[in-house]
């Protein structure tokens, strides 16, 4: 398949329409997706469907949501497909769009609105229709502000034991960049969603079962709790993790949060958000404007 994308590019250079700069470029963006559509059993471009485009920029827009990737790269990932897909059929194929169809977007980097995910009453409704691995992913998410996958990653039972004789958890699977982070264990609640996760992880290593790859967990059982949330109002996994932010932030400042109105000071808040920053697994204090708004 990577080849065909290349043989494809090269065409379009040698004919003019496109540079061997852009072709090599557009060919290597294209080689993520063909590793996508390998795991999902295809082959041959001719294989290749709108669907499937769609389905893999949906993956992308929740890695967007999660910080680990920027939502540019993203939206060209997708446009990579396109392009190739137009040029291996000669202006046949309909183009999937990286921002409406997919919902990868540039997120502003203050958060206008409050968090639904704040209202526990929306994250429970949308757990009724939810799998337990799904179930528990959403409250690992919530509970622990986890980015999707390594909510999806992390030893539920390890965690557990950890939680409970030193009072924090500690993530390593699934991290931005590989770094390790420590969560701290503040209310009972997380203790409540560690031990379900663990019973709902079995045997297993990991949320993900035994006879599943990452990228197949990813595809089916994330994509159904992602879009399970959204149709209580939530934008995914993401939205969870504001919902942490929020309420850390009022145990940490005893003030909601700014877009909530809260009139913390600039020095609890500051401090706030360095903390609520590491927690989260962040470097810098202006993102978590992006989970509870600007500073007052």
């Amino acid at each position: 398949m990577g080849k065909a994308a290349r043989f494809a590019m090269n065409r379009e250079a040698s004919s003019g329409d496109a540079s061997f700069s852009t072709a090599a470029t557009v060919g290597d963006r294209f080689a993520q997706f063909s590793e996508f559509a390998k795991d999902e059993g295809l082959r041959r471009l001719e294989e290749i469907t709108p669907e499937l485009v769609t389905t893999y920029g949906q993956g992308l827009a929740d890695q967007v949501a999660d910080g680990t990737m920027s939502a540019s790269y993203a939206q060209n990932l997708v446009s990579a497909v396109n392009t190739v897909m137009r040029a291996a059929t000669r202006g046949e194929w309909t183009s999937v769009s990286p921002t409406r169809t997919c919902g990868i977007a540039n997120r502003s980097n203050v958060r206008e609105t409050p968090a639904a995910s704040i209202d526990r009453l929306k994250v429970e409704a949308a757990k009724e229709a939810m799998t337990s691995r799904g179930q528990a992913i959403t409250d690992l998410a919530r509970d622990l502000g986890l980015r999707s996958k390594e909510a999806c990653l992390i030893n539920a039972r390890g965690a557990l034991n950890e939680a409970r004789a030193t009072g924090r958890v500690s993530i390593v699977d699934g991290t931005k960049g590989g770094r390790l982070r420590e969560v701290p264990i503040t209310q009972e609640r997380q203790i409540a969603s560690l031990e379900h996760a663990a019973m709902v992880q079995g045997e297993a290593r990991s949320m993900i079962t035994e006879s599943q790859s990452w990228a197949q967990f990813r595809d089916k059982a994330l994509r159904e709790t992602r879009e399970t949330l959204q149709a209580q109002g939530m934008t995914g996994l993401h939205d969870l993790r504001a919902g942490y932010a929020s309420e850390r932030y009022q145990a940490l400042t005893g003030h909601p949060t700014p877009i909530e109105g809260g009139q913390a000071s600039k020095q609890d808040d500051q401090a706030a958000r360095e903390i609520i920053a590491v927690e989260l697994g962040h470097g810098r204090t202006d993102v978590v404007a992006s989970y509870i708004g600007g500073r007052p």
